[in-house]
């Protein structure tokens, strides 16, 4: 019972950070925002037992990554300047996106969920892959060894590119 409120009331941080990024006019605190959002889906997955899960995305996801868009953040210069109105597509792609979003919720509610007894010849089909840390690194190392590499390559090219983009330039007005 305890669980149940502990998952709603984690669910509700989670979900209002994630809001919370999308509506603050504060890059920083957008930015601070997703932290907390990423640390509620850490204690989410806490609360599903997936320990190992759970540090990864507090190390990688709301420690690497998040301080590389507050470093970002604090080197572009983010304030001043109007914001553009959005243009037709981008409404029309947020209309569609909405509109994907409320049919698979209404065709999930529909469905309703699986039985326990469905469930539990699921489970028992199922193979636990991946039960260990060993087996995480094999597959890290090995499977998935090109993915990670490339996305460690962009994120390397993201950061000089805001190096690069943030780095006053002088002496080049005769360029423009």
């Amino acid at each position: 019972m305890s669980t149940d409120i502990f998952f709603y009331l984690i669910s509700a941080l989670t979900a209002g950070s994630a809001l919370a990024v999308v509506l603050c006019k504060n890059t920083v605190a957008s930015a601070l925002s997703l932290l907390v959002s990423l640390v509620g889906v850490a204690a989410l997955f806490i609360l599903l037992d997936a320990f190992l899960l759970a540090a990864l995305m507090v190390f990688v996801y709301a420690g690497a990554v998040v301080a590389l868009f507050l470093f970002i953040v604090m080197l572009i210069d983010t304030y001043g300047g109007v914001r553009k109105p959005f243009k037709k597509a981008t409404i029309v792609a947020s209309g569609l996106a909405l509109a994907l979003l409320v049919t698979g919720l209404a065709t999930l509610a529909q469905r309703g969920s699986i039985s326990t007894h469905e469930f539990a010849e699921t489970a028992a089909q199922l193979v636990p892959v991946g039960a260990s840390l060993r087996a995480y690194g094999e597959q890290l190392f090995t499977t998935y060894l090109l993915p990670v590499q490339i996305v460690g390559f962009l994120l390397l090219i993201a950061m000089l590119g805001v190096i690069v983009l943030s780095k006053k330039f002088e002496g080049l007005e005769d360029v423009k």
